[in-house]
């Protein structure tokens, strides 16, 4: 069994952003800059932002994050601030830490980013570019996923694969990413969600399974086609920690390789977060006649 772990990746991904980031500085004049939202104080929000501030002081990105109060905080004012921050000429990604509270519509508040500045890769444009397959910003978690399983040397080439959960955030985008044409995807997927006949039955004919559906340990080792490369998206808090939506225990010695929770995706959702805002950056830098010399 393959341990397939996030950690070294992903510093492998920051490491590459910091270097660029150093190049690029001083060709452009100044440094990558990513705004950061973040209405309420919704606990694992709250670690998620740190991490990401942290991961942006060691790649050299500059980062800012706006905290506002989910008591004060209209549609209208978090839509205004969304504008503020498209319209500056001094930022280059712009993302709204999710959830939002229930009072505030969070597609309309996506829908409005600059897809330009879309680092998160959720708004409709970027989806839409990521469907016909053509250059955009790509969802944080499964541009992680896609990652690893090219650092690992695991193609789903040609492999059904089986992804648990349609969010817009994770199964959607990861179904399509793992059905493009290409040499590191080209598998025939499955999408299962709350309406799937029998979930267990899909999921033992996956030759890759990608779990992302917010329930602890819901994959068990009977659902498990022996030899599996199993993916877990999930992290849920339980009693004894954070856990998966895989039962790591009793499947990891029926999978051929498995992702650990925590140390498996969650770190390289965050260096794919870095990398986009550094592609945001680029092609920002760019189109103001900044155009590195060939």
């Amino acid at each position: 069994m393959i341990l397939l772990d996030g950690k070294k990746p992903a510093a492998e991904v920051r490491s590459r952003v910091k270097r660029e980031v150093e190049r690029l500085r001083s060709l452009y004049g100044r440094a990558p800059h990513l705004a950061v939202i973040l209405v309420g104080d919704d606990p694992a929000s709250q670690v998620y932002v740190r991490n990401k501030e942290k991961a942006c002081e060691e790649t050299g990105v500059v980062s800012r994050v706006w905290r506002l109060s989910a008591e004060t905080t209209t549609q209208d004012k978090l839509e205004d601030l969304i504008l503020e921050l498209n319209d500056s000429e001094d930022i280059d990604g712009v993302l709204l830490q999710m959830p939002i509270p229930d009072a505030l519509d969070p597609l309309a508040c996506q829908s409005l980013i600059d897809p330009a500045k879309d680092v998160d890769g959720f708004h409709p444009e970027n989806m839409g570019r990521l469907v016909l397959g053509m250059p955009g910003l790509r969802p944080c978690t499964p541009a992680g996923v896609m990652h690893i399983l090219e650092r690992y040397s695991l193609s789903p080439c040609g492999k059904k694969a089986v992804v648990l959960g349609r969010s817009n955030i994770v199964g959607k985008p990861m179904a399509i990413m793992l059905s493009q044409p290409s040499l590191l995807s080209n598998a025939t997927v499955t999408m299962c969600h709350s309406r799937t006949a029998d979930v267990a039955a899909e999921c033992r004919e996956a030759d890759f399974l990608v779990a992302a559906i917010g329930k602890p340990k819901f994959v068990t080792r009977d659902m498990v086609k022996p030899g599996a490369v199993v993916i877990d998206v999930g992290i849920n808090r339980a009693d004894e920690g954070l856990v998966g939506d895989v039962d790591f225990e009793s499947v990891k010695d029926v999978a051929s390789a498995i992702t650990p929770v925590p140390g498996g995706i969650g770190p390289m959702t965050i260096a794919m977060l870095m990398s986009n805002t550094l592609q945001a950056y680029v092609w920002r830098m760019e189109e103001q006649g900044g155009e590195e010399p060939r």
